[in-house]
């Protein structure tokens, strides 16, 4: 490969911003855009793009997905600044347990992923996606558990997400027949099994497996309602969607809930922040959802944030300059997130006006 064809790192410079958005970025010193193919199609996402922002305190990383409007994706942005401009709360902890997340793939497949997943004792198993029979999803969870009870033995744990797929009628049919697959194995909760707040309320009542919340958290404008309703066991939390480490630790203490961490398909730039709130918080409740780095084709750090014995050491982040430049965007895609950051820039400034005028209604009192 000549010069001219090594590749570049794609940045969004800052002399091109508006006044406004730079003085919204104040802090910020680099802006690179990167795109990574995934290295299985998850939930429907093939490729995962975004921007990694350089402050005094490191990375961030603001990668929403683009049905994101601007007013979601400023959370992710707020999330993004607060890893660039703060360092990271005190941690409680130099070791943060992760559980092996397996898509929709094969039973062979997603044997040979937990086999693969550096000793992680306890798998996220995909289920009840669009046109996936509940029998393909017990064949996939039967072969997790052979995995794991052969690479774990009595610590092996299996956590089932259906993103919010079912009916409380249809969860209450599947959870059964899914638990019986797993075998010895026990299911530690399903995660968002009905999309609402009620639904999970009233499948609680009818099942003997722990409920846990993930979209009726991050997605809700009322993210207490699953505690004040008794719907759920167990918290999931996610950095960039619930606007930063800060208020996602914040949320956890109003919530009273066990929690755990998961990411947002994130590169170890946003796997770090997840890393950070984990080592903050109280108490875990198990293994976080934080071992999903190889689910991308590659990185942006070394030693990225990979599994190592079942969980990832808390650390900073280490970005390698060539690993970023084999990511890099083209010209075409850069220009499209300059375009809309420029937009979520400015539903960042609208969000942080109306919470300091009304911090009941920013995540956990705490204004982006």
């Amino acid at each position: 490969m000549n010069a001219a064809q090594q590749p570049t790192l794609m940045r969004i410079p800052m002399r091109t911003l508006s006044r406004q958005t730079r003085y919204a970025l104040e802090g910020v010193d680099d802006i690179l855009v990167y795109k990574v193919a995934m290295t299985t199609r998850f939930r429907g996402v093939t490729r995962r793009e975004g921007l990694l922002l350089h402050g005094h305190a490191g990375w961030g990383e603001a990668a929403p997905f683009w049905n994101y409007d601007d007013a979601e994706s400023s959370r992710w942005l707020g999330a993004a600044l607060e890893s660039a401009r703060r360092f990271p709360p005190v941690p409680r902890r130099k070791y943060v347990p992760v559980n092996v997340t397996v898509p929709v793939i094969s039973p062979e497949e997603a044997y040979d992923r937990v086999k693969a997943s550096g000793g992680c004792a306890t798998a996220k198993i995909k289920v009840a996606e669009p046109g996936v029979s509940i029998s393909r999803d017990c064949a996939r969870i039967a072969a997790v558990a052979d995995a794991l009870r052969e690479t774990v033995g009595g610590q092996a744990m299996i956590r089932l997400d259906a993103n919010g797929a079912w009916e409380v009628d249809e969860a209450r049919e599947a959870i059964p027949a899914m638990a019986s697959a797993a075998g010895v194995v026990p299911i530690e909760y399903v995660e968002q099994p009905c999309p609402d707040v009620a639904g999970l309320a009233a499948l609680r009542r009818l099942v003997d497996v722990p409920v846990a919340a993930d979209e009726s958290i991050r997605l809700s404008n009322d993210p207490l309602a699953v505690a004040r309703s008794g719907a759920v066991d167990v918290a999931v939390l996610k950095v960039a969607p619930l606007g930063g480490v800060r208020r996602a630790l914040a949320l956890a203490e109003r919530l009273g809930l066990p929690a755990v961490v998961s990411s947002a398909l994130d590169t170890s730039v946003g796997l770090s922040a997840g890393v950070s709130l984990a080592a903050a918080l109280p108490e875990l409740a198990g293994a976080c959802g934080l071992g999903t780095v190889r689910l991308l084709d590659r990185d942006v750090a070394a030693p990225s944030f990979a599994p190592i014995s079942g969980g990832l050491p808390v650390r900073p982040v280490h970005v390698s300059r060539r690993l970023l430049a084999s990511v890099g965007a083209d010209d075409d895609l850069t220009s499209r997130w300059q375009v809309r950051l420029g937009h979520i820039v400015n539903a960042l400034r609208t969000r942080r006006e109306r919470e300091r005028r009304d911090p009941a209604s920013a995540i956990a009192g705490i204004p982006l």
